[in-house]
């Protein structure tokens, strides 16, 4: 088993560093105008595939790393760059998540590669989970998938919303109910190849932050996708309900054991990569914050020689180093397979997503009037921050995921 370590290698060195001037250099200098037109940065998405990052081998890569670290790395270089441009780079990885946490091996190696395209036809992917009335709460999901069996194809219908990518994406990755009885047991995912009739573009969102990624409602009205598209597969799905089933027969409980989730199986897996993209967020706040208080004077001095700036720059970078060990301790926890028995990944999240908060907050307060303006970048850290703590599951679900871990407890 890879031992934990805090001590990147030497290929995890040059990657990182290769990324921080990726993000110092074309992501940082466009930040501001993209944030502006609240459009997908087209050319920032295709220069980034040219030179490989938003591509499935590089994805892989990093994936695929055995110590873990390599995902929560790059997400927090990225990030430090803008966090909208970095969410329209990597958006297409949650819906590659969904795929590789339900998937075949036959369907990883089939629709993935199709999410990214190559440098000379980039494409996107879009993951559809949440709804009008289902958020947090999933088990509210209405978005139904009916299968018919004559001509062996599963028909959705709904409307999925906040979905990063939604309508422009070339493939997207849907939730759906298949058993009403069953709650959020009785959700499959589904892929919905390019070009699917009924598929379409509802309400782009216009947003507080992360403004240069793409957020929109996904309409599907009676979207017909092939058998194979089911992500696992009709057997795989037809076991698991029938768990599901059993399960929910005994009055105890017991008897089914863990049922896996399609929606929360994503979400696992890449709740400590949302809080490495806090950690980017916050260290690029902090950073600056830093670099006004020793240069700008008051009253005959840096700003720094008081205390009250000087120990907010001190807390600052404490919860910073603090949610990076969390969130590589997660990362590596998933790696090598190891359980999270005290909800290690929403601890992560959670710290982290608070942090950034915290943090692009008081970058603002230590700018004073020029942190509340646009011309110093802290004011797009601080509405960017924001949605750290909202999405993939709110601070408040995060702290219910973990006092249900640490109590046993159903809390609700």
């Amino acid at each position: 088993m890879t031992e934990f370590t805090l001590d990147l290698n030497d290929d995890q060195r040059q990657v990182r560093d290769w990324l921080h001037g990726f993000a110092a250099d074309v992501i940082r200098p466009a930040a501001a105008e993209w944030d502006e037109r609240e459009e997908t940065p087209w050319p920032v998405i295709q220069e980034a595939a040219k030179v490989g990052i938003y591509s499935l081998d590089f994805y892989a890569q990093q994936f695929f790393d055995p110590t873990g670290l390599s995902i929560p790395m790059t997400m927090e270089e990225l990030f430090w760059g803008d966090a909208g441009i970095a969410l329209s780079i990597v958006g297409t990885g949650l819906a590659a998540v969904g795929v590789l946490a339900n998937g075949t091996e036959e369907q990883v190696g089939t629709w993935i590669p199709q999410m990214y395209g190559d440098p000379d036809d980039v494409k996107l992917a879009a993951f559809c989970s949440s709804e009008p009335d289902a958020g947090s709460d999933v088990s509210a999901m209405r978005t139904r998938a009916v299968y018919d069996e004559a001509k062996d194809e599963w028909v959705l219908d709904g409307t999925k919303t906040w979905a990063t990518n939604g309508g422009i994406a070339n493939v997207h990755v849907v939730v759906a109910v298949v058993d009403p009885e069953l709650g959020s047991k009785g959700h499959a995912s589904f892929i919905v190849p390019p070009a699917t009739p009924g598929l379409s573009q509802g309400q782009k969102f216009k947003k507080h932050g992360i403004r240069a990624s793409h957020t929109a409602e996904v309409v599907l009205d009676g979207v017909r996708v092939p058998g194979h598209c089911l992500l696992g597969g009709k057997q795989k799905l037809d076991e698991r309900l029938a768990r599901a089933r059993e399960r929910a027969k005994s009055a105890a409980g017991e008897g089914g054991g863990r049922v896996k989730n399609a929606a929360m199986a994503t979400f696992e897996a890449s709740r400590p990569a949302v809080g490495a993209m806090a950690v980017g967020t916050a260290r690029a706040a902090y950073e600056v914050a830093l670099d006004y208080a020793t240069t700008r004077s008051q009253f005959g001095r840096p700003i720094i020689d008081n205390q009250g700036i000087a120990f907010q720059l001190a807390d600052a970078r404490t919860r910073i180093d603090a949610s990076r060990l969390l969130v590589w301790r997660a990362s590596w926890m998933a790696a090598t397979g190891k359980a999270f028995t005290s909800a290690e990944g929403s601890m992560s999240k959670l710290f982290a997503s608070e942090t950034a908060k915290q943090v692009t907050a008081q970058a603002v307060q230590i700018l004073g009037g020029n942190g509340f303006t646009r011309e110093y970048p802290v004011e797009r850290m601080h509405r960017d921050a924001a949605i750290y703590t909202i999405f993939e599951g709110t601070s408040e679900i995060q702290r219910l995921v973990i006092a249900r871990a640490l109590s046993g407890v159903q809390i609700r």
